[in-house]
């Protein structure tokens, strides 16, 4: 019996610290990942989680054609004298509007990621700090991209005709993606800064719903009081409505074009540089 006891003290022994180092350095570390790589893998790690749940597609699909489909028929008579007169102003509108309110769901995937201790994992890798933030965004990219094609897909079965052809619609959607992009950083910091994704979802929601709707998605904000149309042709959604509007329908709206990307500048230097402060504090 002693002598198994005396074999197992000798087994547990500890390491030298020469014998361990040598063990150490016998092998090359493997290089650095890149920005890019990591933040293309990040993003790809957000695009199976859409494979694995795909229950969350329910807000890019059923979503936007409930709206499109409620707003079209209900209102199209008594705002442009039919449906099919409407659904030309309209389907841009909806669709900006659709996109842009999906935008907080990259604020909430961060929340559930703290809250299930994913966060801590991912910033204890020896990688570009942003790629976590930037992997989010990028796929929800494709969401965006999904919730767009579905949109117009129906839309053109309605009778939604684009005058700016394959390229207008392209250009539309490419500068939406893009404002979606700069957007979600406001979404990404609630994320870092709420306990919870329930807060998340509730601020979100109480930016979201008054920028969305205090716009010219559904109608001319001509029509609306002096004071209202004040903040209504300053607001960011007005300005990427009448710009994807404008490119789809054929035209080059300049200036509406020039405000878009001066708002998603702006969001990307105010709350970009926040968002990451935040990060590496948490």
């Amino acid at each position: 019996m002693s002598t198994a006891t005396s074999s197992e003290t000798k087994d547990l022994s500890p390491v030298s610290t020469e014998s361990l180092a040598a063990l150490l350095v016998t092998r090359e570390r493997p290089p650095r990942p890149s920005a890019l790589s990591t933040s293309l893998t990040f993003g790809w790690r957000a695009i199976l989680k859409i494979k694995h749940v795909p229950e969350q597609l329910f807000d890019v699909t059923a979503f936007p054609i409930m709206n499109l489909l409620m707003f079209t028929y209900l209102f199209g008579g008594a705002l442009a004298g039919s449906p099919s007169d409407y659904i030309q102003f309209v389907l841009p509108g909806i669709l900006v509007m659709s996109v842009v309110m999906i935008t907080m769901y990259t604020g909430v995937s961060v929340n559930i990621d703290i809250e299930k201790g994913v966060f801590d994992r991912i910033r204890s890798l020896p990688i570009w700090r942003p790629s976590a933030m930037v992997g989010y965004l990028l796929g929800d990219a494709l969401r965006y991209t999904i919730a767009s094609v579905v949109m117009l897909s129906v839309g053109l079965l309605l009778g939604y005709r684009p005058d700016g052809g394959f390229v207008g619609v392209v250009a539309g959607i490419a500068l939406l993606l893009l404002f979606s992009f700069a957007f979600s950083w406001i979404w990404t910091m609630f994320g870092l800064m709420l306990r919870t994704e329930k807060s998340v979802m509730s601020v979100s929601m109480m930016v979201i719903f008054p920028l969305t709707f205090l716009s010219n998605v559904f109608v001319d904000p001509r029509t609306m009081p002096g004071w209202l149309q004040a903040f209504v042709n300053n607001s960011p959604i007005t300005h990427l409505a009448s710009a994807v509007r404008g490119l789809m329908a054929g035209g080059w709206p300049g200036v509406e074009i020039a405000w878009t990307l001066g708002w998603a500048g702006l969001f990307l230097l105010v709350f970009g540089p926040v968002t990451m402060r935040l990060y590496n504090r948490k």
